[in-house]
């Protein structure tokens, strides 16, 4: 049968915009990235805890637009939502948006502001991507995590059928805006998590940048102002240059290597009931496959112990009960997140490996009996350092 056929290029800037004190009356930061022309409409979606620990939030933004009115319309107050995973496994978030887009009359020139963690930005970003088949999503990242990683990407996600990010899309956010201000209120434990990311993207990507880490690792856990800045904009700028310059920014090939420790990660979780935070899920999946990918006779053992150390220094464990949690067939539960990796991705099984400090290689056979090897000299290492 005859065919036509035409190559589609789509071009698209995404920007990341650094600052403090995003809502201060003088800072035109938001207002530059959005006021583009005509007057826009802004719905805002905000995340309850950040409103809860920032009274004064709510109070700085209706201020904020309201010295913007001529060209930046606010269409009501905050839409609240819980932040964390639970608010990933609810539809009725995503109705309750849609909902909202509908009954103020935003269009695909409007825009949807979320402010929160990437669970949120997930949800607003779904939820911006499908009405109207995508209107402007503008993202304030409030977490170490979001800010360094998940936040600045082009994905959006909801989990389903006890599966992370089943439900998504591909779609590139209008823009970033990264307020290192905003993270002063974050738990110990949250403005640890995103330091996972930034050891993941190092190992991949930057033996300099890893180095920097060892290098700083009593600032970072002192969470150190200027070292945490440093990490964030240097973890967002890698995370940028790979979806740029990797050739598959709406990954249709199989090949992830900004999810390095993730098919582990992602099983951690759900096998936690969520319990374990992203971040930390990230560091065990990490540590198993940096032990994996020595047995394998790919990474030195040097390296192998620089990077597991790094992760314990930083505050992290590298080890998880749930790992060991067996199914019906005595058969580690964990596995079966190889395969649930595959489906997602499609096609073969690709899973990111290092051979190197900022050098990764991908491999699309996994031998179970030395992954098991793997997570078990991870148990006996927690032993130890317990």
């Amino acid at each position: 049968m005859p065919v036509i056929q035409r190559s589609i290029q789509v071009s698209w800037q995404l920007r990341v915009f650094f600052t403090e004190n995003v809502f201060a009356p003088d800072n035109a930061t938001l207002h530059d990235a959005l006021a583009d022309g005509p007057p826009r409409k802004v719905l805002v979606v905000l995340e309850d805890s950040l409103a809860q620990s920032l009274p004064s939030l709510e109070r700085d933004l209706a201020a904020y637009f309201s010295k913007f009115a001529s060209q930046l319309q606010l269409v009501r107050s905050p839409v609240f939502v819980p932040g964390g995973e639970a608010a990933k496994n609810s539809s009725t978030l995503i109705g309750n948006l849609h909902s909202q887009i509908y009954r103020h009359h935003l269009d695909r020139h409007s825009y949807l502001l979320a402010i929160g963690g990437g669970a949120l930005l997930d949800v607003a970003g779904f939820a911006a991507a499908t009405a109207h088949r995508g209107i402007r999503l503008v993202r304030i990242p409030t977490t170490t995590l979001s800010q360094a990683d998940s936040g600045v990407g082009v994905k959006n996600g909801l989990n389903a059928f006890g599966q992370k990010n089943f439900i998504g899309t591909f779609a590139p956010p209008y823009a970033v805006i990264n307020d290192f201000k905003l993270l002063a209120a974050l738990h110990p434990r949250d403005k640890r998590s995103g330091f996972a990311e930034a050891v993941k993207i190092a190992c991949v990507r930057d033996a300099v940048f890893f180095a920097e880490l060892e290098q700083n690792v009593d600032k970072l856990n002192a969470f150190e102002p200027v070292v945490m800045k440093r990490v964030i904009r240097r973890c967002a700028e890698l995370h940028l240059d790979h979806i740029v310059t990797g050739g598959d920014p709406f990954e249709k090939g199989s090949s992830r290597p900004l999810d390095f420790g993730h098919w582990a990660a992602h099983k951690v979780e759900q096998l936690s009931q969520f319990v374990i935070t992203h971040g930390e899920a990230v560091a065990i999946g990490i540590a198993v496959d940096v032990i994996y990918s020595r047995n394998l006779g790919l990474l030195d053992a040097t390296s192998a112990e620089r990077i597991l150390k790094l992760l314990e220094r930083l505050g992290f464990r590298v080890f998880a009960a749930e790992l060991l949690n067996a199914d019906n067939a005595d058969r580690l539960a964990v596995l079966a997140g190889i395969e649930e990796f595959r489906e997602h991705l499609g096609g073969e099984l690709c899973i990111t490996l290092l051979q190197a400090i900022g050098e990764s290689v991908d491999v699309h056979e996994i031998n179970p009996d030395k992954l098991v090897e793997a997570i078990h000299e991870l148990h006996r290492r927690s032993l130890i350092w317990q």
